[in-house]
């Protein structure tokens, strides 16, 4: 008898040959092994679920009162607060974490390993650190983290997004050691897409859907653990961003995410055998949480293990983050109200006016227009950087195992198609990024700002296979500047009660038109609404400070 976990699936996967249904059904059963049967949802919920199935978890029946309690009551750090003054124990965290985990995998297709009875031995182990000792091991004392399926972590599969790539780890990597050895508890690994370079995340392990309305993206390509910690599966949750990859899908699901500036944060052995972009175009990781105290908080845990003491590539700027100095003036703060190449969807106006309004009332800001530079020249090289290969790699592992080669895999390798660029084109793609980076550092200057706030997506979370327009995320990959999203107050509408403005004008290039489009076809009914505030590069600190100072006007 199958002991496969079914998933709510409003839209088939495409199918492979036989021999790799076959391979991808086996790891679907190991993953089923490990769930009992008490922790399924019925049937016929997972067959007529509702749009919106943020709900479920506390409704079902298989959380009780205090696990619903420890799961929607607190963040990181009163979790971290709470385990350290005994008013919780770690092993009932971690027990409520992993059950609400599983609900939500079961909604939302959001995990690709579940492993409750390491987590709860783990914690019961720190409870006995506590009650020995009188001390806890570390700032992150029982508190539960989720992590990206790519990461490694001693015990637990990883794959760098093909079916081919799966392989167990023996050892934590850099990172994760780092969190353990705070006091973290893993109990979960989530979904990612294929080649782990879509804005959605569709893998071997299935679709992931946006708690807020199914028939959304959750965004990618850590789209399953925004997903995870929207339906409050996970208090925090650990991302990587080389083109939106943290912001994005923190946006779509409406929650907490940061992308520092490159070599800020450990990610040394993150992704085995590395990963060509990065001759170009750098990758960073960061958290995805529930408010921006966990980021900082984060942060914090990381940077104080000072791990540039064994991964010389990192720079060792000191973290101040929400704790930086005040400024004697102003914080002077730019809107992006649109890039220059895509005007973004009603919402995200709707958003932007709210919080443009709120800066201006407070006093505090001196806010005023930026202009935006070249982003769809940007967004052109970026695309290029990141297959210097021509996709021949992808293509490699897809028919090493008949992996089907999924849409938007298809359509994120279309601006590198063609040969191998070698060592001379990749030079030509740096000397051309690096002007572009001057020129840009040279027009932020003309604009006379500390930080931009702008859109994170041309719209709020997009359907299925859609997710093409990653404009506001991957220009601030390609200038290496860091960036926080953060909820707003606005969520769309239902379909068509929401138009663009007369101030939006004529489409600005034919992607406009069709994001146009997608918006006038689209159902988009309940999707949050997040907008995204950038700083300089390294300027990481300045950031913080400047979302230190909106959290009491933009209620953040």
């Amino acid at each position: 008898m199958s002991k496969t976990v079914t998933v709510v699936s409003p839209k088939a996967l495409i199918q492979g040959p036989p021999e790799y249904e076959a391979q991808r059904a086996a790891i679907l059963q190991e993953f089923g092994a490990k769930i009992p049967d008490q922790l399924r949802l019925p049937q016929g919920l997972i067959n007529n679920p509702p749009k919106n199935v943020t709900a479920v978890p506390r409704e079902c029946g298989i959380l009780s009162a205090e696990e619903i309690d420890i799961t929607e009551n607190y963040d990181a750090t009163a979790l971290a607060g709470a385990i350290a003054s005994k008013k919780l124990t770690a092993v009932s965290v971690a027990i409520a974490f992993a059950k609400r985990a599983i609900v939500a995998h079961q909604l939302t297709c959001c995990l690709t390993d579940w492993f409750m009875d390491e987590a709860v031995e783990r914690a019961k182990a720190l409870d006995e650190h506590l009650a020995s000792t009188g001390k806890t091991v570390g700032p992150l004392h029982g508190v539960p983290i989720s992590l990206k399926e790519h990461m490694p972590v001693a015990g637990h599969y990883s794959s760098t997004g093909f079916l081919d790539t799966r392989v167990m780890n023996t050892e934590d990597c850099q990172m994760m050691g780092i969190l353990r050895a705070a006091g973290a508890v893993f109990y979960c690994k989530t979904n990612q897409p294929q080649a782990i370079m879509h804005l959605e995340s569709t893998s071997f392990f299935g679709r992931v859907l946006n708690p807020y309305n199914i028939g959304l993206s959750a965004g990618g390509s850590t789209g399953g653990e925004a997903a995870l910690v929207a339906m409050r599966g996970s208090v925090l949750g650990v991302g990587t961003d080389i083109g939106g990859s943290v912001r994005g899908p923190a946006g779509f699901c409406g929650i907490y995410g940061f992308k520092p500036t490159s070599y800020t944060l450990p990610m040394k052995d993150f992704l085995a055998g590395g990963f060509p972009a990065e001759l170009n175009v750098l990758c960073s990781t960061g958290p995805m949480c529930h408010s921006l105290r966990d980021m900082d908080l984060f942060m914090n845990v990381v940077l104080g293990a000072k791990p540039y003491l064994t991964d010389p590539r990192l720079i060792p700027i000191p973290w101040t983050g929400l704790h930086s100095p005040g400024r004697p003036e102003r914080i002077k703060v730019g809107i992006l109200m649109n890039d220059g190449a895509i005007t973004p969807q009603p919402p995200v106006i709707k958003a932007l006016n709210w919080a443009r309004e709120k800066l201006e009332a407070s006093g505090v800001f001196t806010v005023k227009p930026f202009a935006p530079y070249r982003a769809a020249e940007a967004i052109q090289n970026v695309r290029r950087a990141y297959w210097p290969d021509g996709g021949a790699a992808v293509r490699a592992h897809l028919a090493h195992t008949g992996e089907p080669m999924q849409p938007l895999t298809e359509w994120v390798l279309k601006a590198a198609a063609g040969p191998d660029v070698g060592s001379s084109g990749v030079h030509e793609m740096r000397v051309t990024r690096d002007a572009f980076r001057c020129a840009f550092a040279e027009h932020w200057e003309t604009q006379d700002v500390d930080v931009v706030l702008c859109p994170v997506f041309v719209g709020p979370a997009c359907e299925h296979d859609t997710s093409w327009y990653w404009n506001y995320t991957a220009y601030w990959n390609y200038v290496d500047y860091p960036g926080a999203v953060f909820p707003s107050p606005v969520k769309a509408g239902k379909k068509g009660s929401e138009s663009y403005s007369p101030e939006a004008g004529s489409p600005l290039s034919e992607e406009d038109k069709h994001v146009r489009k997608l918006w006038e076809q689209g159902d988009f009914e309940g999707a949050p609404i997040d907008l995204q505030v950038v700083a300089r590069r390294y300027h990481d600190n300045d950031l913080f400070a400047a979302l230190a100072a909106m959290q009491q006007v933009l209620g953040i």
